[in-house]
């Protein structure tokens, strides 16, 4: 069977075998169709020779039996008959009788018509006259020989009828047969040789052809074949192809070269696919998430490594069973909808690792199906979000201590919209600070809580410092308080914000206001003698002008037109000043709203200046003004700021009095200088006194601290300006100047919003 099976499954073998078989068919046809030929010929020669042979003896017996000869026509046969190969030389008469013969034991014997001799003639009725020469020959078989008998029949003559020596009428047309038997066995002897002749040749040719045949289709094609068939093989294999060696030119070399160049490049495609599979298999495998199979039956047929590094090896079991340990399918299986509707699903998940810790994941699922378009398995994709899941819960816990957290914070905590200003979120205390609840707070301006004529001007201010020292916000029943705000930019819920920290300082401040209403009154007391003095000088003029005109009323004197003109100017100008420093005096003295609004600081430093200059003409101090001209505005408070101005300026004098007391040519000066940054405005009070000791410089602004004999200093002035001055975001230094004497830089940031 495997003899069969290979044979079947050779095409040599079928092409030998056809190709035998159709050489085995064509020789023993060109062999037999020569022997036949060969046969037939030699048997139509023979009977040609059998047919001469039978004229030959007519004409030897006419001459006799025209003479009525017996015994020439006996010697005539005998003699004949002598010859090789005859065997037998008969006449016959019409009866059937044998009238002549060269074997005497013959003569007389009469033959029926149903003899094979006379059979040939008589199967017709009548019997024709003459009959072809194969029809008058017989085959006779006797013993290991075969003869070949030729009738011939004696036809009547002229000569033999009519006569008067003659018996036959002259309407008969046979007058007997002349049958002559010749011996075969030579010609079938010679027969019999050309056939093995024949047939040797035919399988020399046969054997010859045949092995020419194989020899040709072996080399010419069955190696080639098996080349090419071998190459085809190694295409598949993971080894590189290797050219097939075929040295012909003709259809098979052809295809040699078609199948070389075919075989690189299926070779080059194969080893893409190759590496392609390979990248695929390390991407299935090596895919951060969790990729399986399952089939039908929801029994796990693939999956990569990061699904057994969770789940162990599944075997033979169903999803439900390795994912989440289950002993019967889910209800929602989003697997199971992609089995019965071909479509893609998503749900979350949660399970059992293989070590028993629990995990979360997110499931997406597609279908895979075969050539017919039918849904035969699903594929698995499922993202770890265990870790996810633990920050969320880490989260929410975050979150609720936040909120608490939050939420216990005793100043109010505001998140705004960095862009609009409007309140996203709040925190418990605002509601008590401010008298709205938390939700009426929300989507709330956060400008609203500023007084309505002061919001425009702190909006810029609250987008761009990180503090606000001091301003005035409203509650809900509008009752006035001072806060300080700390600002922070941050992210909230996607949004950019401000983070906005909102300290009631409204008991610090009236603290403060009453120590700087009590640093007012005593400034006002220092500044007594000079006030004084200051009223007295326009009282004075006023005096004499009354005195003047008393005495040009008792004496009956007019005055004129212009000189009365004169003195009422005079009067008028010297009741405004009068009026003017009694109301800086004031103004000065009176407890100040706190009404944050943009301040131009030459102005406040030209007040203060305005209302202590006298004090400084007394001490003959010099001032030196070097003020910037349209300087920027700030945000302050201006009655606040000139109480800062005159303090410094009470200590510069106190300064340049104590230092330059007993010399009067001394330079005694002070600077009042301002200019501007691209950030800050700035502006200096210098003197020519004694200057500050560093040791001492870092106390300055302590409260009750002060370098004043006992009695003339409380030690608050500096406290005070420097509470003034950061409450509006400010900075005051003391340094050394470099002309000698201290000086004090006071620094604020400018006013935003187009002021």
């Amino acid at each position: 069977m495997k003899v069969l099976k290979r044979f079947r499954e050779s095409l040599i073998a079928k092409m030998i075998l056809s190709g035998g078989v159709t050489l085995t068919l064509c020789i023993l046809l060109w062999a037999g169709f020569n022997v036949y030929y060969f046969k037939n010929n030699v048997v139509s020669n023979v009977m040609s020779d059998i047919e001469m042979v039978s004229d030959t003896i007519m004409l030897a017996l006419h001459y006799a039996m025209m003479l009525d000869d017996e015994e020439d026509i006996k010697e005539n046969i005998n003699n004949i008959a002598k010859q090789e190969e005859i065997e037998n030389i008969r006449v016959y008469n019409k009866k059937g009788r044998i009238v002549f013969s060269n074997i005497p034991g013959e003569i007389g014997t009469v033959i029926g018509q149903g003899a094979p001799a006379c059979r040939a003639c008589h199967q017709y009725e009548p019997p024709p006259p003459a009959l072809p020469l194969p029809k008058r020959t017989r085959m006779i078989e006797s013993g290991n020989s075969q003869l070949m008998a030729i009738m011939t029949p004696i036809a009547n003559s002229e000569g033999c009828s009519p006569g008067p020596c003659h018996v036959h009428s002259k309407d008969e047309q046979v007058l007997g047969l002349l049958d002559v038997t010749v011996n075969m066995d030579a010609k079938n002897s010679m027969i019999r040789m050309f056939e093995r002749a024949n047939m040797g040749i035919a399988a020399m040719v046969f054997t010859a052809t045949f092995l020419a045949l194989f020899a040709f289709t072996y080399r010419f094609i069955f190696r080639p074949i098996k080349r090419l068939i071998t190459a085809t093989r190694g295409i598949s294999g993971d080894s590189d192809y290797t050219d097939i060696d075929i040295e012909q030119v003709d259809e098979i070399g052809t295809l040699g070269q078609a199948l070389n160049m075919m075989g690189k490049r299926v070779a080059d495609k194969h080893r893409e696919l190759l590496e392609q599979r390979e990248e695929y298999r390390n991407l299935f495998d090596n895919v951060p998430c969790l990729v399986s199979v399952v089939d039908a039956e929801y029994r796990i047929l693939r999956h990569n490594l990061a699904y057994e590094w969770h789940f162990g090896s599944p075997g033979n079991k169903r999803c439900w069973q390795v994912n989440k340990g289950r002993l019967e399918k889910c209800k929602a299986c989003p697997v199971d909808r992609t089995l019965r509707d071909g479509q893609s699903h998503m749900s979350e998940e949660s399970g059992m690792s293989k070590d028993g810790h629990p995990i979360h994941w997110i499931v997406y699922t597609s279908p895979v199906k075969n050539k017919r378009g039918e849904v035969v398995a699903a594929m698995e994709m499922m993202v770890d979000i265990t870790h996810r899941r633990e920050l969320e819960s880490k989260l929410a816990a975050s979150e609720h201590r936040y909120h608490a957290i939050f939420d216990s914070i005793p100043n109010a905590v505001f998140v705004l919209n960095r862009k609009t200003l409007e309140i996203l979120n709040s925190n418990e205390s605002s509601q008590e600070m401010y008298g709205w609840s938390q939700l009426e707070l929300r989507g709330r301006s956060f400008m609203t809580f500023f007084r309505e004529d002061e919001a425009r001007d702190w909006e810029e201010a609250v987008r761009t410092q990180a503090e606000i020292e001091l301003c005035t916000h409203v509650d809900k029943s509008d009752r006035p308080f001072f806060v300080f705000l700390s600002i922070s930019p941050a992210r909230f819920e996607g949004n950019d914000t401000l983070i906005v920290t909102c300290t009631d300082v409204t008991r610090k401040v009236e603290v403060e206001q009453q120590l700087i209403q009590a640093s007012k009154m005593t400034t006002l007391g220092e500044m007594s003698t000079g006030v004084a003095h200051e009223l007295n000088q326009p009282l004075t003029i006023l005096q004499a002008i009354s005195n003047l005109l008393s005495h040009r009323a008792e004496n009956g004197a007019e005055v004129s037109p212009e000189i009365m003109r004169e003195l009422a100017e005079g009067i008028s100008t010297h009741v405004d000043r009068a009026a003017k420093i009694i109301e800086h005096m004031r103004e000065f003295g009176r407890k100040a709203d706190l009404r944050t609004m943009p301040v131009q600081v030459n102005e406040v430093l030209e007040r203060g200046f305005e209302f202590f200059s006298q004090q400084l003409q007394v001490h003959n101090i010099r001032v030196v003004w070097e003020l910037e001209e349209d300087l920027p505005l700030i945000m302050a408070d201006s009655n606040r700021l000139e109480q800062v101005v005159i303090n410094l300026l009470l200590n510069a004098r106190d300064a340049i009095a104590d230092r330059w007391k007993d010399d009067k040519n001394a330079d005694k000066r002070i600077l009042l200088r301002s200019f501007s940054t691209p950030e800050r405005i700035v502006f200096r009070i210098c003197d020519t006194g004694a200057g500050i000791p560093p040791a001492i410089r870092e106390r300055l602004f302590e409260p009750f601290f002060t370098t004043k004999n006992v009695g003339k200093g409380t030690g608050l002035g500096l406290s005070i300006s420097y509470g003034i001055v950061t409450d509006y975001g400010g900075k005051i230094r003391a340094d050394a100047w470099e002309e000698g004497g201290a000086c004090f830089e006071i620094a604020f940031p400018r006013a935003e919003c187009g002021l």
